[in-house]
């Protein structure tokens, strides 16, 4: 989950932002009970998992009907926001309160619908070295979050009024802006129900129609991604880094972007772990004057939804002469928003594996 997790602390303002203004919207209701379990992806907070986490979400949507080309490449997805409360079950880990942007998608006659929300939470009990030092999950006050949902739902059974039940996974983390940052993954069943608000005016769905085909010559892309982080040691200082990216991308049709580039990476974090090893630990051979400087290529891919995109980079470090901070293979997640033709700007986490490094605040241009 740390992989796509904090992925994106801004999205509720991007999907707002994510549609054209139309005269035609259509919104529905719905609200779920959870109980469930936190997973044990990480034995250093076993000692956290001592009862099971309940709480519920409230959600606000807006329908889609295929007035907008995207909405029927899609199968007619819903997207609004949504809030969540969780009680850990832990005095330790306190109680979530948490605020989402979220997208839903279809299946099966509209009877299986898969949801995934980015937000931020707050938590009432995170880390303190005086009086919470056993919380080694939350690090700081205000989480990341990324919330999956699988449910089988049914709208509109009576005046409006529907159910829905299924699983849901709720991850929070802070991508390594504060330390400690072990996190947690709660596992749970829901049950809720949802309700279509003017109901009786809800028109039918617009049919797909045959879908043109559509592409675009190479487009060359040139990325200046920054933020905050931390080296990972509970204590060590919250530093910036900065990241330069250059690369290639193919639009292959309206939903597919194929990017291949390389990027150079600067990390105030790296520096500072160099340094704390070389004072601390000075028989593992660090001297300090290492370089904290890396080059990565990766290859990628862009999912388009009208002007928003979904991004998923897979890199290596070619150049990483300080091995010991980091895994050599990383990828990227996220969000990016179209500005204007040639502009456009998106949060991504940057990862290792389970272990993420950066929330990665970026600005691009697009020849």
């Amino acid at each position: 989950m740390k992989r796509i997790a904090p992925f994106l602390l801004i999205l509720c303002s991007f999907i707002s932002m994510a549609q054209e203004e139309k005269p035609e919207k259509y919104f529905s209701l719905d609200a779920s009970y959870f109980y469930g379990s936190v997973i044990e992806h990480n034995p250093d907070i076993a000692h956290l998992i001592t009862d099971h986490p309940n709480g519920f979400f409230l959600s606000f949507n807006r329908k889609t009907y295929g007035l907008e080309k995207w909405e029927r490449r899609y199968n007619y997805p819903d997207f609004g926001y949504s809030f969540i409360y969780q009680d850990m079950k832990n005095p330790n880990l306190g109680e979530n309160y948490s605020l989402y942007g979220h997208f839903s998608f279809y299946a099966l006659k509209r009877l299986l619908m898969f949801r995934i929300g980015q937000g931020v939470a707050y938590t009432t009990n995170p880390y303190d070295p005086d009086t919470n030092f056993l919380n080694n999950a939350y690090g700081t006050r205000f989480l990341s979050s990324t919330y999956l949902v699988g449910n089988i739902q049914k709208e509109n059974i009576i005046g409006g009024l529907g159910l829905n039940a299924g699983v849901t996974i709720i991850h929070y983390s802070n991508a390594d802006t504060g330390s400690p940052n072990h996190s947690t993954n709660t596992f749970t069943f829901n049950v809720g129900f949802n309700y279509l608000l003017d109901h009786e005016n809800h028109p039918d769905y617009i049919p797909r129609g045959v879908e043109e085909k559509y592409t675009e010559p190479f487009h060359y892309n040139f990325t200046l991604r920054s933020g905050v982080n931390t080296s990972g040691v509970v204590g060590s200082p919250t530093l910036p880094f900065l990241t330069f990216s250059a690369y290639a991308d193919k639009v292959l049709n309206h939903k597919s972007t194929l990017q291949g580039g390389a990027e150079l990476f600067f990390s105030r974090s790296l520096e500072e772990f160099i340094e704390y090893q070389s004072v601390a630990f000075p028989q593992k051979g660090t001297t300090g004057d290492e370089d904290a400087k890396r080059v990565g290529v990766f290859l990628g891919h862009k999912l388009t939804f009208n002007k928003m995109s979904l991004i998923t980079h897979l890199g290596i470090y070619a150049y990483y002469p300080y091995t010991d901070y980091v895994e050599q293979v990383y990828n990227r997640v996220g969000l990016q928003r179209e500005i204007t033709d040639d502009w456009w700007a998106s949060v991504t986490v940057r990862s290792h594996g389970a272990n993420a490094e950066a929330v990665e605040f970026s600005i691009g241009y697009r020849l």
